[in-house]
């Protein structure tokens, strides 16, 4: 996608987003490159919309605060289900085999981690996760982009602060299989439409850790 100059807001720039077909994981890691070069090459677009983050309640309430992951949603088109995000991997940061509720994209923007996957696969609760072979480990450094089918079952260990730019696309599904290879052990987790209004408010980000991830990222000089 060749993007006009005019293309200096978040809204604009993520429009094309909107009509990618997620059936073709190929046209969707072409699409989402060419985006992530486009924010890569203008850190004012990025800049602009977390200046403007705290402000902003539709945004604001789908931020996500974990004790070892943070999200900031940049972008969200409720139409197609498409979202824009960073994720700020805290210290001490893995998580299990697991496949998602929609396909995504993913670039890199500081740090790294080790990315493990299991392969394309719909799990249920029959499986035997200890069983769960890993089909391909790779690092993804800084300028790594890839798009991930949302059968593809993955595992991340990454390394602190690691940051990432992610396009999310729209749900396919209301559930997904978390797997823990070490117990055995194998569980649906569903999406925020199935959550009570308690867990929501846990895992919602407050304005004071929002600001205070925006400070560190400017610390990092990212945007």
């Amino acid at each position: 996608m060749n993007y006009p100059t005019e293309a200096d807001s978040m809204d604009w720039a993520a429009a094309g987003l909107c009509t990618i077909d997620w059936s073709d994981i190929d046209e969707v890691e072409r699409v989402t490159s060419d985006f992530f070069d486009h924010l890569v090459a203008h850190p004012r677009i990025v800049r602009a919309r977390l200046d403007n983050l705290v402000a902003n309640p539709a945004l604001l309430t789908l931020c996500e605060h974990y004790d070892i992951l943070d999200k900031i949603v940049l972008f969200s088109d409720p139409d197609s289900g498409i979202r824009v995000r960073l994720h700020v991997f805290l210290p001490g940061y893995f998580d299990r085999p697991h496949n998602h509720r929609w396909s995504y994209a993913s670039r890199i923007l500081r740090g790294r981690y080790r990315h493990y996957l299991f392969g394309d696969a719909e799990l249920d609760e029959s499986i035997e996760p200890a069983k769960l072979p890993v089909l391909q480990a790779r690092e993804e450094p800084v300028g790594a982009t890839y798009a991930l089918h949302h059968t593809m079952v993955h595992a991340v260990v990454a390394e602190p602060h690691t940051v990432s730019l992610v396009v999310r696309g729209p749900a396919v599904k209301d559930r997904f299989l978390v797997a823990d290879r070490k117990t055995g052990e194998a569980w649906w987790q569903y999406g925020a439409t199935q959550e009570s209004p308690e867990e929501a408010q846990r895992k919602r980000m407050t304005p004071a850790q929002l600001l205070e991830v925006i400070a560190s990222m400017r610390e990092w000089k990212l945007f």
